[in-house]
């Protein structure tokens, strides 16, 4: 069995941050609910716990708490902020309101420097966010931290295997937290740090030839990172076994169809391609509302997909690019959920097809799985793509959709894409795209009026997509993609750049 860190989750914002900064340390890190019952916990084994914090106060009623065996398993155990509170109160210590509360950045004084403060000054900046703080401390235990709000801005017990900061190691406004999240995991829980993404795809593709035997598997390809990086895992485990469907729907960028197509066969992946774009496009007529798009691409893919699969003698396995971050939705304080959410462009097939699933990459992020592409031997040009959503370009045209909309979309997309790229900076942006508005405005060309549509330029930078700001390309960029678009696509007379963050406005606009 792996070694690992479990992170038992009571609502706060950054316990996927921890997960992942363990992960980044090189030790396997799992979310679990906070009642994660003890027999689980004690099964899976884990060389450490980290409890997160949480917007609960301990005295509330119903407020999240975990079973409090876990404090006598013997293995080391980090409460962050809330988790901290939480050790102190189960423990017997006192846990109250603050008079002054800590969000924001702040400086402790470190006064001991072993175990997590090992090599940390003995000042250092770090960020708080709470409205309790441990006033008295539980038997056994000392305070290693001060702030100037909290006399115990990190506590241990004497034995030195249970630690609490009431401060937030995982985010980066933490100056050494990575430092000392790894002193933990490695000075306290005694960790190896084995975590790789060459000894993941080694697991995942052991597990994965066990599991199949001599059965067929399908895969449905979309072109992007994580159906990619899923079917080169699957190849390498059952190789001829494995059948990709790649279904073109007439929604995707220029020339992307044919390079995907190409692509992945000079990967060696036996690929089936299904030219589908009039039957999309002819369902798509007329239809402007885009949750009204979303079903219609949706139902009619299951229905192409399906009818390929059928003719695959002895197709037993579905492969799904599920990612962690689709897992743990379902993990929360409101407690487990009976079935693990999939999030997917064949969502549904499942339940209609009867085929088990394999789900290759459910234990890892975004980075994670581009790291194992890269490790794959993934081409770049897929490994670090921009996202680009499963209905595709029909949710990126304002109301209904025509082929002509489409051309000049792919057109005015490409025209922004190359420039970026040019300029160097596409890998600095996390997604770029552009978006076609239903909106008609008067302009001037060679001395003639014109009346023609307006495009959104739309470029975000973000770490995984759950939050995001307006990129801030440089204005001559900007200003030639403009040019460029509004001469060189006919239709175009206007171009705006939308300098929204997410929340509250999301990436795409539809």
């Amino acid at each position: 069995m792996r070694e690992s860190v479990l992170v038992l989750d009571f609502g706060s914002q950054y316990t996927q941050l921890i997960a992942r900064r363990v992960r980044d340390i090189g030790v396997y890190s799992e979310i679990r609910p906070f009642n994660e019952p003890l027999e689980r916990i004690k099964k899976s084994q884990p060389k450490a716990i980290i409890l997160s914090g949480g917007p609960a106060s301990v005295w509330d009623k119903g407020s999240p708490s975990p079973n409090a065996g876990i404090l006598d398993l013997g293995i080391p155990i980090l409460g962050i902020c809330y988790g901290m509170q939480l050790i102190a109160y189960l423990l017997g210590g006192r846990v109250e309101h603050s008079k002054r509360r800590e969000f924001g950045p702040a400086e402790i004084e470190v006064a001991d420097s072993s175990g997590i403060f090992a090599d940390v000054p003995r000042k250092t900046g770090v960020w708080m966010s709470h409205s309790d703080r441990v006033l008295e401390l539980p038997k056994g235990f000392v305070s290693i931290a001060t702030s100037e709000n909290s006399p115990v801005a990190a506590m241990k017990d004497k034995s030195g295997i249970i630690y609490g900061t009431q401060f937030h190691p995982e985010v980066v406004h933490t100056a050494l937290g990575k430092e000392m999240l790894s002193n933990f995991v490695f000075r306290v829980a005694k960790c190896e740090g084995s975590w790789t993404a060459k000894s993941f795809a080694d697991t995942a593709i052991k597990e994965i030839r066990a599991k199949v035997g001599d059965s067929k598997v399908i895969c449905a390809l979309s072109g992007g990172v994580d159906s990619a990086v899923t079917a080169l895992i699957v190849q390498r485990a059952v190789w001829d076994k494995l059948h990709c469907i790649f279904v073109d729907t007439g929604l995707m960028r220029l020339n992307e169809a044919r390079e995907i197509v190409e692509s992945f066969k000079d990967l060696g992946l036996n690929l089936i391609h299904i030219d589908a774009r009039k039957r999309f496009i002819d369902k798509l007529s007329g239809v402007g509302d885009p949750e009204s798009k979303r079903k219609i691409i949706g139902e009619e893919f299951i229905r192409f997909f399906e009818n390929e699969a059928s003719k695959i003698e002895g197709a037993e396995f579905l492969a799904q690019g599920t990612l962690y971050p689709d897992v743990i939705e379902s993990v929360s304080v409101k407690g487990p959920s009976a079935k693990i959410k999939t999030h997917h462009n064949v969502g549904g097939l499942p339940e209609k097809m009867n085929l088990k699933l394999i789900e290759p990459l459910r234990e890892l992020f975004k980075d994670e799985v581009r790291a194992v592409g890269r490790e794959l031997g993934l081409q770049k040009e897929i490994l670090d793509r921009h996202p680009f959503p499963g209905p595709g370009l029909a949710i990126r045209i304002m109301g209904d959709i025509t082929e002509e909309k489409l051309d000049n979309l792919r057109l005015a997309d490409a025209i922004f894409i190359e420039e970026i790229k040019r300029a160097g900076i596409y890998d600095d942006i996390w997604q770029a795209f552009c978006v076609l508005l239903p909106v008609k405005t008067v302009g001037v060309m060679g001395d003639e009026r014109t009346y023609e549509n307006v495009v959104a330029l739309r470029a975000v930078t973000s770490l995984d997509g759950m939050t995001a700001n307006w990129a801030r390309i440089p204005y001559e960029i900007l200003e030639k993609i403009s040019a460029r678009i509004i001469n060189e696509v006919r239709g175009i007379n206007r171009v705006v750049y939308d300098v929204s963050t997410k929340p509250p406005s999301t990436i795409e606009w539809e």
